[in-house]
């Protein structure tokens, strides 16, 4: 070994030594109570930690609950206007081929709107 590299790690382990002994001289606690204070702040993070995932899972819960009815409501308002459109064409397809049958021309014929119900909100 060279004199240099000796010298580096005799005096890398007289600073580990003199560091050791001052953490121990100068520590404001004992190992025991700084094991106790590192333990209780892990509890703590980990009692936040799931806290924070209980609030979040009630939340998506909470969302996953309303999001049904609002789909239902949604799937039955489609249907109406469905079912409206339904009995506008065949409205409009008997009335021309009455047109056709009676030669009527096809610009006369009036299709007459059908009424939207309680249950099915007018939109623009």
């Amino acid at each position: 070994m060279s004199k240099f590299t000796l010298g580096f790690f005799t005096g890398a382990l007289m600073g580990a030594a003199a560091g050791a002994v001052a953490g121990i001289l100068l520590a404001p606690r004992s190992g025991a109570e700084t094991r106790a204070m590192a333990a209780d702040a892990a509890n703590d993070a980990w009692d936040s930690a799931v806290d924070m995932y209980e609030s979040t899972r009630d939340q998506v819960r909470s969302a996953v609950d309303d999001f049904g009815p609002m789909v239902d409501a949604k799937t039955d308002q489609l249907r109406a206007k469905v079912d409206l459109a339904r009995e506008r064409m065949d409205q409009l397809r008997e009335s021309l081929n009455d047109a056709v049958a009676s030669t009527t021309p096809a610009a006369d014929v009036v299709v007459e709107p059908v009424a939207p119900t309680a249950d099915m909100p007018v939109e623009a």
